[in-house]
């Protein structure tokens, strides 16, 4: 008779494990000493009890396998008998309780042996269950990063700098501002150009998880530190009545590659194009979906091309807009539309060249006269193009006026003028990025790099035209409009580009000019300058680490700005970092 019984994952495991070094026990010649045995039990009785007394095997399976055992036990003695009474004289009859075990060569007791160590081990590493310092499969799959920077941040401006620079951003991220200066209301809100601001105290923290779906097929999630909800930063000033400070989604986003060497990314990801922080801050993280791929020439190892292709929803249209209005207005999209080649070039071992030729659209994004809209009258609360004004924006674009208010006919010159202000430019950009990895002075490593931008939709007599004669900013003393469709970059840096192990270092020297409209001004490096566009300056720095991913950094910048009233200033960013 059989009986059969579920035993769960663990007992069947110890009991494996017990067996086998029963077995083995039994095989060999020597013998452990164990408490006196109760007449009539076998060795498998005996086991199975200690197994249940230690607590490796629960009792209800314990006894049932007791059961079985002492059933087998009763045939194999009653066999005994039948061969000792069918063959007495072959062997001397086994007293009761005694168990005969074969004589086992020591060849086939190794093999026993690492058959069932080889077993046992196997399942132990595919389930996690044996090895201590061991996980589980799933967690190899899934890794951890971050990094933490804390700084020092002082910024020093020029005297005779202009007082007079607005801050369109704010007016444009709250209620309109009203230009008719016939009103005598209050001045506009004021960028400070002229008090020194030192020792700011800001911290940026950012923690992801990435996991490995499948070989084809990958996930990752961001958090990160921020002021606010702005693209190009996610350093954090301190203090403020020591309040806790916000955490925002960094990055959450999926990626798989149907093809070797081709990758999709879907979601809000980091910048899929080669570029610099003149164009893209290294902050910035992209919405939408891009193609990456990448591939070596068969007939050169050493040169390898690349290629990008991204779609990014920039901004889209308010639902209700206009929210007072029983007739909505059809959707505004915004879209960067953007693609790029290059290669990079292995001329030697202590030579590397990269060359990236890009080209982004963004669609939609300039301003746009609306239609004669009677605010007077009480009713009309919006204007029809109040939707193109920037969703973000830091500084330096030529501005144009985007309602057409129409006058109180009872009181034209008191008629009040709330505006909003949009950008006078189109923008289709030509990237040029060029990179030389070289040795120089004993093996000390020298990287040059260079970062052209041509606006090709750039053009005054346009922006003139776009805004109907409402442009704001960017005029010389004489009244004349001054911008410019151009921007450049040239950097140096000598040493450990990115610094990782102790004793790592470098220092850098550069310079940055931007004209105003040679890009949109929201999507740069937010530090020098002060962020966006109409700059130009050097800058110098250097770091050193000082532990394993632990570095310090020290940063100089100056600049001004190009064209328009003169403003003037110097940074000085003092920082420690940390990566994991």
């Amino acid at each position: 008779m059989t009986t059969s019984f579920r035993i769960p994952r663990h007992s069947v495991q110890a009991l494996a494990c017990a067996s086998a070094l029963a077995l083995l026990a039994a095989a060999g010649t020597a013998h452990a000493q164990a408490a006196a045995p109760v007449a009539g039990e076998s060795a498998m009785v005996r086991l199975i009890r200690g197994l249940v007394q230690s607590g490796a095997l629960a009792k209800d399976v314990g006894e049932a396998l007791l059961a079985q055992a002492q059933t087998e036990a009763m045939a194999a003695q009653q066999a005994q008998r039948q061969a000792a009474l069918v063959a007495p004289a072959a062997r001397p009859a086994a007293e009761p309780g005694e168990v005969r075990v074969p004589y086992v060569p020591q060849t086939v007791r190794d093999q026993i042996r690492d058959e069932i160590k080889t077993e046992v081990m196997a399942q132990a590493r595919s389930e996690g269950w044996a090895a201590p310092n061991e996980t589980p499969e799933w967690s190899k799959r899934v890794r951890l990063t971050g990094d933490v920077r804390v700084r020092n941040e002082s910024r020093y401006y020029a005297g005779g700098n202009s007082n007079e620079q607005i801050n369109y951003a704010a007016i444009n991220d709250g209620s309109a501002y009203d230009v008719n200066q016939n009103l005598n209301g209050p001045l506009p809100p004021l960028l400070n150009t002229r008090q020194d601001r030192k020792n700011q105290w800001r911290a940026r923290a950012r923690i992801g998880v990435e996991a490995d779906i499948s070989e084809r097929t990958q996930a990752g999630v961001r958090l990160a530190t921020g002021g606010d909800d702005g693209p190009v930063s996610t350093t954090q000033t301190l203090g403020g009545g020591l309040g806790k400070k916000s955490v925002w989604l960094d990055q959450a986003w999926l990626s798989h590659a149907p093809l070797p060497g081709l990758t999709l990314v879907g979601g809000r990801f980091g910048n899929p194009f080669v570029s610099t922080d003149l164009l893209y801050s290294s902050d910035l993280n992209f919405d939408g979906v891009a193609a990456r791929f990448s591939r070596t020439l068969q007939g050169n190892r050493d040169v390898e091309l690349f290629g990008t292709l991204g779609v990014v929803p920039l901004e889209y249209s308010n639902s209700n807009f206009p929210n007072n209005s029983q007739e909505k207005a059809e959707s505004e999209n915004k879209w960067l539309l953007g693609a790029q080649v290059g290669a990079n070039w292995k001329l030697d071992s202590d030579n590397r060249l990269r060359a990236a030729l890009a080209y982004y659209d963004f669609r939609n994004v300039s301003g746009e006269l609306s239609a004669p809209c009677a605010l007077y009258d009480g009713r009309t609360q919006s204007c029809s193009t109040d939707w193109a004004r920037p969703a973000f924006m830091q500084k330096g674009n030529t501005l144009m006026l985007l309602r057409n208010i129409a006058l109180n006919p009872n009181d034209p010159a008191a008629t009040a003028m709330p505006q909003y202000f949009g950008l006078a430019s189109k923008f289709r950009l030509l990237d040029v990025n060029l990179r030389w990895d070289t040795r120089v002075a004993g093996g000390y490593g020298l990287r040059l790099d260079g970062n052209y931008i041509r606006n090709l939709a750039y053009g005054v007599d346009k922006m003139v035209a776009r805004a109907g004669g409402g442009i704001v900013n960017n005029f010389d003393a004489n009244g004349s409009l001054r911008s410019g469709g151009n921007a450049y970059l040239l950097q140096a840096t000598f040493g450990m580009p990115a610094p990782a192990e102790r004793g790592d270092w470098n220092v850098l020297a550069g310079y940055k000019r931007i004209e105003p409209d040679a890009m949109p001004d929201g999507y740069n490096d937010s530090s020098f300058h002060g962020g966006g566009t109409n700059a130009k300056g050097y800058y110098v720095g250097g770091s050193y680490a000082f532990d394993k991913n632990t570095w310090f950094t020290g940063r100089w910048s100056s600049s001004k700005q190009v064209y328009g009233a003169p403003v003037s200033m110097d940074l000085l960013q003092l920082e420690i970092n940390t990566r994991f």
